[in-house]
């Protein structure tokens, strides 16, 4: 079953998701140990929370962190960057990183998931 993803274009006008995203969607890569891709409903609450928390910034959260609150965000106001936000920090205290794409982030996923993986659970 394929993830339904937020309408974020309605949100923020001409908004589109990334090819690249799309394709890993597509493909049910979903889950990658410690981060996993957030479904309508997790991303309609996460987006209503950043617009209140971070009013200055344009976020379109996507992934999710299991074990703290790190999150992952397209940013509107940066070309469609890709912005690590600790969500619930101050405002101005809450940027963790910013990579240039969305493979720049998946490749630190998958590198967190080989490097720091539990294999317990399989």
């Amino acid at each position: 079953m394929e993830l339904k993803l937020l309408d974020a274009g309605s949100i923020y006008k001409g908004f589109e998701y990334p090819k690249e995203f799309l394709k890993i969607v597509h493909l049910g890569l979903t889950d990658f140990d410690f981060w996993y891709l957030m479904d309508y409903d997790q991303a309609e609450w996460r987006i209503k929370g950043l617009q209140e928390r971070y009013p200055d910034r344009k976020l379109v959260p996507f992934a999710r962190r299991d074990d703290n609150d790190d999150i992952v965000c397209f940013d509107i106001d940066r070309g469609g960057r890709v912005q690590k936000i600790h969500d619930f920090a101050s405002a101005g205290w809450e940027q963790r990183k910013d990579y240039d794409s969305f493979w720049d982030w998946f490749r630190e996923a998958i590198d967190e998931m080989i490097e720091e993986g539990e294999y317990d659970e399989i």
